[in-house]
């Protein structure tokens, strides 16, 4: 409850009252703190709303599962200009690492066509910019995409301004963007993850504890070695140590690899990794001709990471607005956390400060940039 007290002048019998406050939604009673709450605990926390709403009637207040969902679409609605403003930082960098993960979408029309349970399978798809393991100036961030089902054609949307580099898995839907344009060149260059190759070979290792899978495995790890003593260093040093240490030993090991495809039966899983490696040589060696390159996918995979853990708790999202939400919410909560911010405080003061600010200067509110409000009014005045 806010109290607005009225005043009225003895002249001329004026009454005069202070202006309410905005609210993060206007005519809801949500405030600041409470939605920030709900927030943070449905998407980083994974509590799903219908145990917070549980939780909350056990403590006295009644807040139907149905008005959770409601402030929830609501709040990102709000913080929608200051998402797009993350999106549009993140996706002008020029290297950027991507991956995707599946999701379970209630879909009740697939039901109602006989066409199983009314359950589909969409993505999250997750770009990463991280320029810290390069000492580079940019701040990191992360911005998540749902997309109904696994079609290129989606990737190539939300790449189709992006130049530079891509860091990323195998998928198909990927190969138009490195396809040569008018002038000759790609619009974006391929790097792959010797983290992801090395996974076949462990796979392999795990179950038949093939000497060749152990070897390639101790290959791949020297090179991770190197990688361990320039972390955070420059990108001219990475690329000079790469080029004396790593250099050499991924051309021994591509050719080892050619040897050892011609000694394993063809169709097996071993033969398969390799084939992945070779044909994709380039984009295996790109992390030696360019120190900003890191040598695997690993930000992507640790940003899709929270996805999982929540898949666990909440098992679905009730429709495509729902997984948007969810999309929206977790590129806000995981930039500020990986901005080093509290999420919730940070949620909590820019709903609070938002319809407010001037929309010239809403990159002050972005997590590399913001400061508490009591911090702000404090750089102002001095």
């Amino acid at each position: 409850q806010i109290a607005r007290i009225k005043k009225s002048c003895r002249r001329c019998e004026k009454m005069v009252q202070e202006p309410a406050p905005s609210r993060p939604i206007p005519g809801s009673m949500a405030g600041p703190n409470l939605l920030s709450h709900i927030l943070v605990s449905k998407f980083d926390d994974h509590l799903p709303l219908y145990r917070q709403h549980e939780i909350f009637a056990r403590m006295g207040a009644d807040i139907p599962e149905s008005t959770l969902v409601g402030w929830c679409g609501r709040a990102m609605k709000t913080l929608q200009p200051l998402i797009e403003r993350i999106e549009a930082e993140i996706m002008a960098s020029d290297l950027l690492h991507a991956d995707d993960t599946p999701i379970r979408v209630l879909d009740r029309s697939r039901r109602d066509k006989g066409l199983g349970k009314g359950v589909k399978q969409g993505r999250i798809w997750a770009y990463v910019r991280d320029q810290r393991p390069w000492a580079g100036s940019a701040p990191p961030g992360v911005i998540y995409y749902f997309a109904p089902d696994w079609k290129e054609d989606h990737v190539l949307g939300h790449l189709a301004n992006a130049r530079g580099i891509l860091q990323a898995d195998g998928y198909k839907g990927y190969a138009k963007l490195y396809e040569p344009q008018t002038d000759g060149a790609p619009r974006l260059r391929e790097a792959a993850c010797w983290a992801h190759l090395r996974r076949d070979f462990h796979d392999f290792w795990v179950s038949t504890k093939s000497e060749i899978a152990r070897e390639a495995l101790d290959r791949i790890g020297k090179l991770y070695d190197t990688e361990r003593g320039i972390n955070g260093q420059t990108a001219d040093v990475r690329h000079a140590a790469r080029q004396k240490l790593s250099a050499p030993k991924v051309a021994s090991f591509f050719a080892w690899s050619e040897q050892q495809l011609l000694r394993i039966p063809g169709k097996s899983d071993l033969a398969k990794g390799f084939r992945y490696g070779l044909s994709r040589r380039e984009a295996f060696s790109l992390f030696l001709t360019d120190g900003r390159v890191a040598i695997d996918n690993n930000p992507a995979e640790r940003a899709l990471r929270p996805i999982g853990i929540g898949r666990k708790n909440w098992l679905f999202a009730g429709a495509d607005t729902g997984a948007e939400t969810l999309a929206r919410a977790m590129t806000i909560i995981e930039t500020a956390k990986i901005n080093g911010l509290d999420p919730q405080a940070y949620l909590a003061d820019i709903l609070d400060r938002i319809h407010d600010h001037k929309i010239n200067r809403l990159d002050e509110l972005l997590p590399w940039n913001w400061a508490p409000m009591a911090q702000a009014i404090d750089s102002q005045a001095a």
